[in-house]
Parts: C-alpha cells; structure tokens; sequence
C-alpha cells in the first residue's frame, strides 16, 4: 500500500491532531504518501482531499480540536453516498484510510470495507464510550479540564454553604462523571448506569450539613438528565441551597495531555502499521494497557461499552 489517507469526524476530541500527526510521519517513514481529507466523510465525497507533509503536521501535537475539521454527514449512510466517497478516493490513487471518531465515524470506514476498501479506526471521543477499547483519545483531557473547574467550583461552594450541581458531558455514557467524581470528591455521582433516587440524594445532602459540611457537590451526567431539571426536582425534597453549572463544550478543547498525545500517537502509528499488512475493517484500542485490534462488526453490534462501576462504589464508600 502506497497512498493511504486520514480523516476525523463526528464531535472533536483533544488528541485528534496528534493522531493525525502520527498517522502522517508513520506513513511516510514507511514510504507512502499520506492524504488530508477535511471535513470528515462530507469532505470525502466532495473531494476535498489533500497531500499532507511533515510540514503540514508540525507543532499540531500540542493543538487541541482537529485542522482536518469536521461535520456530520448523515447521507453517508446510504450506499450512493459510500460509493460517491469511493469514487473520490480511487480519483486520487487512495488504497486505504484511517478514520479517527466514535461509532458513527466506525461505522462509515466498515461500510467502506465492505465495498472493498479497507478502512482503520482509532477511537476519538471524549465521551470514552467506544466500546473495544479501554480509552479514547480526548477522554483524559477532557476529565482534566472538568476537574479543574470542579476544583475551583467548590471554592464557591463552601464560601456560601451551598450545593453545586456540575453537568458534564459523556451522551449516554458516565465515564466522564464517574472519573472526576471520584477525583473531584464529589459526594455524589449521578450516571446513567446506575438508578438513583432523589430522596437519598436528599437525605446524603442533609447528613452532610449535620455534621458540619460546608458544601456538597454532585456531578451529573447529561445522559441522566440536565442539570436545571435535576435541580427543579431536588428542590421539591427542601431547600438545598442548589446551584447548576453546565460545564458545555469547554469540556473538548483545550490542549491534549501527555497521556492523550501518547495514546493518539501509538493509535496511529498502528493504524498505518494495520493498512501496510493489507487489513482494514479494524478497530484500534488499548485493553489492559496493551494495544487490541477489534472488528467493526464486533464493535458496532456485538460489544458494549461499560464504564468502571467500581468507581461508583469506591465514592460512595469515601465520600461520606
């Protein structure tokens, strides 16, 4: 294989540039030449398509969002759309292509192997609800970037003795809330994998003001619900001083943390390592601490991602 290409689709992630770089500095160490194609599988079926150089990827590294851009593009399910971004790619000579997302982005690069041209991914989303893989790119950035405002939120907190609830992101997954509960301190973590009930949350809350706490700081993931309702109901249980804050999109940008850059950087040295061999319709991830190589199919329909619950009883056990 002479001529791959890489693309980054679906919601940006903190590492996707670094995962972009390795792709193209693997790529060439290995004598091929490398292709850009800017926003996602939209940009595929366009033509928007160009050569990348070491140039064009130095100092991305450090960079958080993705210079490849990135858009939705629901038509690509179907197959004229497929085939329009497969026309595309053999107009320019491409033999195979590395494609950095979540499940939507996964599903597009098996659809593509299926028509014959093999397709690799790697796993970019801060939401970490890829299932195959242990961690994706962005999630510890992400959980980085929350930390530090639950850090500075409850300053506040305990200035006015009251409640913050923090939504965070993560779709219908609660890693994102699970990983900076437990390293925020939070008191309480609310995820969609685990029932709740608002009169325990009540009654936590009232314990901890008996014995002498100054604030009390629950985090939420949007999958259960958002914060404003969340709180609406907590107020029908008394008045828990409650405040909301909707930490949003700041929660993907920023730059990507060492750990980001590293993963980002061995997923797409493996990606072109993948595609030399001739194979696609793979899926890169980190199992174990050690790189794994999942099937789509597998991916998309036989596996499901589950969040480490352990920690969900770890802070139940040392947030008292």
């Amino acid at each position: 294989m002479k001529r791959i290409a890489v693309l980054t689709s679906g919601g940006d992630a903190p590492g996707m540039n670094a995962a972009v770089r390795a792709v193209v500095r693997k790529g060439l160490y290995e004598g091929m030449e490398v292709y850009g194609i800017n926003y996602g599988y939209a940009g595929l079926v366009a033509g928007d398509i160009r050569k990348l150089t070491r140039r064009d990827v130095g100092d991305k590294i450090s960079r958080g969002g993705t210079f490849l851009y990135s858009a939705r593009y629901p038509e690509f399910a179907t197959e004229e759309g497929q085939l329009k971004g497969i026309e595309q790619l053999e107009k320019f000579g491409i033999e195979g292509l590395v494609v950095i997302g979540g499940d939507g982005s996964y599903r597009g690069g098996l659809a593509l192997t299926r028509h014959g041209f093999p397709a690799i991914g790697l796993p970019g989303t801060i939401d970490n609800d890829i299932p195959g893989t242990d961690f994706c790119i962005g999630f510890d950035t992400a959980i980085n970037t929350v930390l530090d405002s639950v850090d500075k939120i409850r300053d506040t907190a305990t200035s006015h003795v009251r409640t913050f609830i923090i939504e965070v992101m993560g779709r219908n997954a609660g890693d994102i809330a699970l990983w900076t509960g437990v390293a925020g301190g939070a008191e309480q973590i609310i995820i969609p994998e685990k029932e709740f009930n608002m009169t325990d949350v009540a009654n936590t809350i009232q314990k901890g003001r008996e014995r002498g706490k100054k604030h009390s700081i629950i985090i939420l993931a949007e999958g259960v619900m958002s914060g404003n309702d969340f709180a609406d109901k907590l107020a029908e249980f008394g008045d828990h001083h409650a405040r909301v804050t909707v930490l949003g999109h700041v929660q993907r940008g920023g730059s990507p943390t060492a750990r980001d850059r590293v993963l980002a950087s061995v997923f797409g040295a493996k990606a072109v390592d993948l595609l030399k061999e001739g194979k696609g319709g793979l899926a890169v991830g980190l199992v174990g601490n050690k790189i794994a190589e999942n099937k789509f199919e597998d991916i998309l329909t036989n596996e499901k991602h589950t969040p480490d619950l352990s920690l969900y009883q770890l802070n139940k056990e040392i947030s008292y």
